[in-house]
């Protein structure tokens, strides 16, 4: 890349910034952290790249790209959060299982706080010895810190691909009959 295209690009960007934060705004998107602005920013690099004059206004594009990139964004936290919720009531679920007495008009629970805590504790920690490192890491990580997958990564230092796989490894074990048996999920 040229020096005067990276200058040309930074003048670009102080002339259109606030087009990155108007479809923000505009999307009603919180960006605390400033990832959707990078997203932006990402966004009018690649326009800028891929422009073609002939085909339009270089605004147009412009808006069109970081909408889209800014929503197809926005989608992808939303399913995740989806997800890493899903999960954590899944162990909820499976963790709390049968532990409550049915009665003719309530239900009242067998064991106190206490005592589901030091079973909670024990199933994380036969979990554990069940699965692999990295399957562990997952679990420590995304469900129990509930941390993000980019965040898992950059922290073990590997891609998000990797880290979705070791969740996948640990939904498909936990789906498996004989491995809950052997957590003793089900009593």
């Amino acid at each position: 890349m040229t020096k005067k295209r990276l200058e040309a690009f930074e003048e670009i960007v102080k002339q259109n910034e606030r087009r990155i934060h108007f479809h923000i705004l505009r999307l009603n998107l919180s960006d605390p952290h400033k990832e959707y602005f990078q997203e932006g920013l990402c966004a009018m690099w690649n326009a800028y790249e891929t422009y073609e004059p002939d085909k339009g206004p270089m605004a147009t594009y412009f808006n069109y790209t970081i909408r889209n990139r800014l929503v197809d964004l926005a989608r992808k936290q939303g399913r995740e959060s989806r997800n890493q919720q899903s999960a954590c009531k899944e162990i909820k679920k499976h963790a709390n299982d049968g532990n409550r007495i049915k009665r003719a008009e309530a239900s009242s629970e067998i064991l106190s706080n206490l005592d589901e805590e030091r079973i909670g504790i024990h199933v994380w920690g036969i979990l554990k010895q069940e699965l692999t490192d990295n399957q562990w890491k997952w679990v420590y990580y995304y469900i129990i810190s509930c941390m993000k997958i980019k965040e898992i990564a950059i922290q073990e230092q590997t891609s998000e691909e990797a880290v979705k796989s070791w969740g996948k490894q640990v939904r498909k074990k936990l789906r498996n009959n004989d491995f809950q048996k052997r957590l003793n999920l089900y009593g």
